[in-house]
C-alpha cells in the first residue's frame, strides 16, 4: 500500500468537499453584507487608515504588543507570500484566467470583512491561561458571544493549528531552489523510493535547512517575528513589484488583451471543464483566501495584538491588507503570466508556471524570483507560526504553547517532500473550516462594530482629525 498516495487522496477530498456552495455563500455573502452594512468603509476612511499606519494616532501607553505597521507587516508576511507567486499560477491553471477577476471580487469585499472581523479582535480581547492579554476569533467568540456559541471557538483552534502549517510555503520554496539552483546544473534529481514512500532527496536536505532557520526566529515570539516582518515585507513588495512592471513593460501592447481575457473568461468558464461559471468563481474566491485570507480569521490574530484601544483604527489599517495583497501583488503576478504564455506553454504547475514567466519576460528573471519567491516564504513562514501558537494555546493553555513550534517546524520537512496537490487541499479545506466560525461571530457582532464606529468618528470629528 502506498500510504503517500493513500493520503493524498483523502486530502483532496476533504479540501473539495469543504469548498461547496455554501461556504461560497458564507464568504462572499458575508463580504457583500459587510461591504453595504458599514456604508462603505473601505471608501470614505482609506486615508485615516494610512494616517493610523503611519503612527500618527500611536500611544505607546496602550494595552497590545506591537504597533499597527507591526501588526500590518506581521498579517502581509503570511499573506504576501508563495499565494501570490504559485497561488496565482494554480488560479490560472485551474480555472482560467477569469478566476483572477473573481479574486478580485473576493478581495474587494473581503476588505470590508477584514475590517469588521479586525476591529473585532481588540472589541473583545481575552486573556489567555497565562494572564496575557489576547486578540482572535476564538476569543472573540468566548468574550462576545453566548457560551452556546463557544463550540465555534473550539472548531476554529482546532482548524487553525492545521491551516496555518507552513507545509505549502516550504513545499514552492523547496521547488524554486530546486528549479533555479539545482535543475540546470543536473543536480538534485535523486530519488528515495520504497514501498511506502517517495521523495527527492534534494527536497528533503533544502527542508531540514529551512526548519533550522525558520526556528533559530519563531521561538523570539511576536516581537521577534515583528522586526523581522517589517524590515523584510517592503523589501519583498518593492523588488517583486519592479521586476514585474519591467515585465508588464517589455510586453505592454498585451495587457489590454490580457485584461480584455481576464473579464471576458470570468463569465464563460471557458477555460475551466465543461465552461462552468460557477467553478471559475469558486476557484478564485478560495484563492484569494488563501492570498489574503479575509474572512478565515487569522488576520485578527496578528491585529489584536496591537498596540491600541480604538478598535476602529486598527480594523481600518486590516482592510489596507487585501488591496496591497490581491489587488496588486497577484494582479502583477497575474500579468506577468498571461502576457508571457507560460500557463500555455508549461506543463509544470505552480511556482514553475511563475518562475517560467520571469524567464521568458526578463534576462535573469528566474533568479530574481528566486529570491523574492525565497523572502516571500521564509516571512510566511516566519509570521504563520504566531497563529498555530495562539490556536494551541486557546485549547491547551497558554504555557504549553511552545509545543506546537515543535510542531510548526517539523512540519517545514513534510511540506518539502508532499506534493503540491495534496497540501493545497488540505490548507483549503481547513481554511473553509475557519472561515465558518469567523464570518459567523463577525455578522452576530457586527452591530457592536458600527455602533463603535460611529462614537469613534463623532470623536474625531469633534478633535478635528477624522
Amino acid at each position: 500500500m502506498d500510504i503517500g498516495k493513500a493520503l493524498e487522496s483523502a486530502m483532496i477530498w476533504f479540501g473539495d468537499a469543504m469548498w461547496g456552495t455554501p461556504l461560497l455563500v458564507l464568504l462572499l455573502g458575508g463580504g457583500i453584507y459587510f461591504f453595504f452594512y458599514s456604508r462603505f468603509v473601505q471608501f470614505k476612511h482609506f486615508g485615516h487608515a494610512i494616517n493610523v499606519l503611519l503612527g500618527r494616532y500611536d500611544n505607546p501607553e496602550e494595552k497590545g504588543e506591537i504597533n499597527h505597521y507591526e501588526a500590518l507587516s506581521t498579517h502581509l508576511a503570511a499573506t504576501v507570500g508563495m499565494g501570490n507567486i504559485s497561488g496565482v499560477a494554480v488560479a490560472i491553471l485551474t480555472g482560467g484566467p477569469g478566476a483572477i477577476f473573481w479574486m478580485w471580487v473576493s478581495a474587494f469585499f473581503g476588505m470590508a470583512t477584514k475590517y469588521f472581523t479586525c476591529s473585532l479582535a481588540i472589541m473583545y480581547r481575552g486573556k489567555d491561561s497565562c494572564g496575557q492579554l489576547q486578540g482572535g476569533p476564538m476569543y472573540v467568540i468566548r468574550e462576545g458571544l453566548h457560551h452556546s456559541w463557544h463550540w465555534l471557538a473550539i472548531l476554529f483552534s482546532v482548524a487553525g493549528m492545521i491551516g496555518v502549517l507552513p507545509i505549502f510555503q516550504a513545499n514552492q520554496l523547496t521547488q524554486v531552489i530546486h528549479d533555479v539552483m539545482l535543475a540546470p546544473f543536473g543536480l538534485g534529481d535523486a530519488y528515495y523510493r520504497s514501498e511506502w514512500l517517495s521523495f527527492r532527496i534534494s527536497d528533503l536536505m533544502t527542508g531540514l535547512v529551512l526548519t533550522a532557520l525558520v526556528a533559530s526566529i519563531i521561538f523570539g515570539g511576536i516581537k521577534r517575528i515583528g522586526t523581522v516582518a517589517g524590515k523584510l515585507v517592503p523589501v519583498m513588495v518593492i523588488v517583486y513589484f519592479i521586476t514585474v512592471l519591467v515585465i508588464i513593460f517589455l510586453h505592454i501592447e498585451h495587457v489590454p488583451t490580457m485584461f480584455k481575457l481576464i473579464f471576458t473568461d470570468a463569465f464563460t468558464g471557458d477555460a475551466v471543464v465543461g465552461g462552468a461559471v460557477g467553478s471559475v468563481i469558486l476557484i478564485g474566491a478560495k484563492r484569494a483566501a488563501f492570498s489574503n485570507e479575509a474572512g478565515i480569521g487569522t488576520a485578527p490574530m496578528a491585529h489584536g495584538a496591537a498596540k491600541t484601544d480604538e478598535p476602529v483604527r486598527e480594523g481600518l489599517v486590516a482592510m489596507i491588507g487585501p488591496a496591497i495583497d490581491t489587488l496588486l501583488v497577484c494582479t502583477l503576478t497575474a500579468l506577468a503570466i498571461l502576457i508571457t504564455d507560460s500557463w500555455l506553454t508549461t506543463s509544470k504547475e505552480g511556482v514553475s508556471v511563475t518562475l517560467q514567466a520571469f524567464n521568458a519576460g526578463v534576462p535573469y528573471g528566474g533568479y530574481i524570483l528566486a529570491l523574492c519567491a525565497a523572502i516571500f516564504a521564509l516571512t510566511s513562514l516566519f509570521s504563520l507560526s504566531y497563529y498555530g501558537e495562539k490556536c494551541y494555546a486557546y485549547l491547551f493553555g497558554a504555557e504549553r504553547k511552545k509545543q506546537y513550534l515543535l510542531i510548526y517546524v517539523a512540519s517545514i520537512i513534510l511540506g518539502s517532500v508532499a506534493s503540491l496537490k495534496a497540501i493545497i487541499s488540505l490548507i483549503d479545506g481547513m481554511y473553509a473550516t475557519m472561515a465558518i466560525p469567523t464570518v459567523i461571530s463577525a455578522v452576530l457582532l457586527s452591530p457592536k462594530v458600527m455602533a463603535e464606529t460611529r462614537r469613534y468618528f463623532a470623536r474625531m470629528k469633534e478633535r478635528g482629525r477624522a
